[in-house]
C-alpha cells in the first residue's frame, strides 16, 4: 500500500530508549539521521522555524550532488547543533509524525545526537556550566555577591570576558540574580477551605522554578497574590531542584536523571494528596508534563506528576469555568501584545493565558503564536545569539503593531527569559519601548492588587 500524504490523526510520541545501549550508537543514530533529513528533504515545510532546517536545506543544495547524499555525514552535527527542542516542529508543522507510517520525530532524533555527543565529552565544559541552574544560582540572595555577579551583567569589559571564558554573548540579555530567593520570601497561604471544581483541585503546590526562586522572583509573588485573591490554599513544594531542561537540551541525560530522583518522590506525595502543581514557567511544567513521562513510561510517580502538572493560566482558566474564579478586574491594561512561547504550545492546553487577559475590561489582546528564538541557553551563547534575534525578528516586529493602533502599552510572554528577549528585540530594532510584563503581573495589576 502506497505511503499517505500526511496525517489526520493526533500526534502521537513514543517513548525515549534513552537507556538502551543501541541509543548511544553512532552509526545506528547516523543512519536514522539520515533517513529523517532525507524526508525533511523532500518536504522543506519547517524552513522558517529555526536555524536546523535552514542549515540543513543548504547543506543539501550547496553540496556536490543537490542531494542529502552530497553532504557529508559529519556536517550533520551542524544540523544538531542548531536544534534547541522547541517541539514545534513535532507539534505543529510535520505532517509525518508518528501515527504516520514514516515516524518522523526530528526533536527526539536531534535529542539522541546530542545524548551522543554529550557523552562522547564533545560538549564544552561551559555549556554544562552554562546549563546548571542550581549551581550559579546558589549565589542569590547573598549581598555582596548578588551586587558583584549583576555588576558583570552590566559591565562592558566583564561581559567580553564573560564571553570569552563562558561563550556568552556580550550582547546577550543576561537575567540579574534576586537578592531575596522566592523561596525565602514567599507569603505563607492563607487558611481558606479548599473547593475542588469539577476539574480542578481545591488546593496547589507551586514548584518555583530555578528561574523565579533565583532570578525574577516578582513572578512568584504575583501567582501567590493571585491564589490569595481567589481563596485558593497553596503551600511551596518543601524541596525541589532544577526540573532537568537545561540539561535535556546540551543531551546530559544522566544530570536529567539525578533531577528526576531528586524532584518526582517529593511532587509525587503532592500529586497523591490531592495538590494541583504548578510551575509559571512553561519549559519546567512542559518537562514534567512530556519529556520526563517519555523517558520513564513505566513509573507510576512519574505518570501521576504528569497528571497533576498544570501551567498557571491552564489552572486559572479552569477554575473560571468550575465557577471558581474571581472576575472582580478592577484595572484595564490598555494595548497588549502577548506571545506564546514554544513550549506554551506543545503543552496541547489552547490559548488560556490569552482567555484570561480578554477578560479584563478596556484591554486589547493580540496573541502571537511564533517562536521568539531565546530557546533557554542558545540565545545567549555566543554561537546561537544572532541567530536567536533574527529568528525573532519577525515576531519583534508584528508584536510593535498592536491591532488597535499604533505600540502596544505591555509586551508580554509566558516564558520569562523569553519575554526579556523580545524586548531586547524591540530595543535593537528600534520598535519603541512598551513596558514588558509577566502575564502573571498584568493580571494581578488587572485585579488592582498590590
Amino acid at each position: 500500500m502506497a505511503a499517505r500524504e500526511g496525517s489526520l490523526e493526533a500526534p502521537t510520541r513514543h517513548p525515549i530508549a534513552w537507556r538502551e545501549p543501541d541509543f548511544y550508537d553512532e552509526e545506528q543514530a547516523f543512519t536514522e539521521l539520515h533517513r529523517i533529513f532525507e524526508i525533511c528533504h523532500g518536504c522543506r515545510r519547517c524552513v522558517s522555524l529555526c536555524g536546523s532546517f535552514p542549515t540543513l536545506f543548504d547543506l543539501v543544495d550547496e553540496g556536490a550532488t543537490g542531494e542529502l547524499d552530497g553532504v557529508a555525514r559529519q556536517d550533520y552535527w551542524k544540523v544538531v547543533d542548531q536544534c534547541y527542542l522547541c517541539d514545534l516542529c513535532y507539534m505543529t508543522k510535520c505532517p509525518y509524525v508518528p501515527p504516520h507510517e514514516w515516524n518522523v520525530d526530528f526533536p527526539h532524533t536531534m535529542l539522541r545526537a546530542k545524548a551522543i555527543k554529550f557523552k562522547s565529552g564533545a560538549v564544552p565544559r561551559r555549556d554544562s556550566l552554562l546549563a546548571s541552574t542550581d549551581v550559579h544560582g546558589q549565589l542569590a540572595g547573598i549581598p555582596i555577591v548578588v551586587q558583584a555577579a549583576n555588576a558583570v551583567n552590566h559591565t562592558k569589559p566583564a561581559r567580553a570576558v564573560l564571553e570569552k571564558v563562558m561563550g556568552v554573548d556580550r550582547n546577550a540579555w543576561l537575567p540579574d540574580l534576586a537578592t531575596r530567593r522566592f523561596r525565602s520570601g514567599a507569603r505563607q497561604s492563607d487558611d481558606f477551605p479548599a473547593k475542588d471544581g469539577a476539574k480542578t483541585q481545591g488546593k496547589v503546590a507551586i514548584f518555583s522554578t530555578c528561574y523565579i526562586n533565583y532570578n525574577e522572583p516578582g513572578i512568584g509573588h504575583d501567582l501567590l497574590k493571585l491564589l490569595q485573591h481567589n481563596e485558593i490554599p497553596y503551600v511551596l513544594v518543601n524541596k525541589e531542584r532544577c526540573c532537568g531542561m537545561p540539561k535535556l537540551e546540551i543531551g546530559d541525560l544522566e544530570a536529567v536523571d539525578k533531577a528526576k530522583q531528586a524532584n518526582i518522590p517529593v511532587l509525587a506525595r503532592y500529586a497523591n494528596d490531592g495538590y494541583a502543581i504548578l510551575a509559571a514557567v512553561p519549559s519546567c511544567a512542559l518537562m514534567f508534563k512530556q519529556e520526563i513521562p517519555l523517558m520513564y513510561p513505566g513509573d507510576g510517580d512519574v505518570q501521576a506528576v504528569r497528571d497533576a502538572m498544570w501551567d498557571p493560566f491552564e489552572y486559572l482558566a479552569q477554575r473560571q469555568r468550575d465557577g471558581l474564579l474571581k472576575t472582580d478586574f478592577k484595572q484595564p491594561l490598555g494595548k497588549v501584545s502577548y506571545h506564546v512561547p514554544c513550549h506554551g504550545r506543545v503543552q496541547n492546553i489552547g490559548r488560556k493565558t490569552e482567555e484570561l487577559l480578554k477578560m479584563v475590561p478596556d484591554t486589547s489582546v493580540q496573541t502571537i503564536e511564533r517562536c521568539s528564538g531565546h530557546a533557554g541557553t542558545y540565545g545567549v551563547k555566543k554561537a546561537g545569539h544572532e541567530m536567536a534575534m533574527k529568528i525573532g525578528k519577525p515576531l519583534f516586529k508584528r508584536m510593535a503593531e498592536h491591532p488597535q493602533g499604533g505600540a502596544p502599552d505591555y509586551i508580554s510572554s509566558d516564558c520569562p527569559l523569553g519575554g526579556h528577549h523580545i524586548a531586547q528585540g524591540f530595543e535593537r530594532n528600534g520598535l519603541g519601548e512598551p513596558r514588558l510584563a509577566h502575564p502573571l503581573t498584568l493580571l494581578r495589576m488587572a485585579y488592582g492588587l498590590d
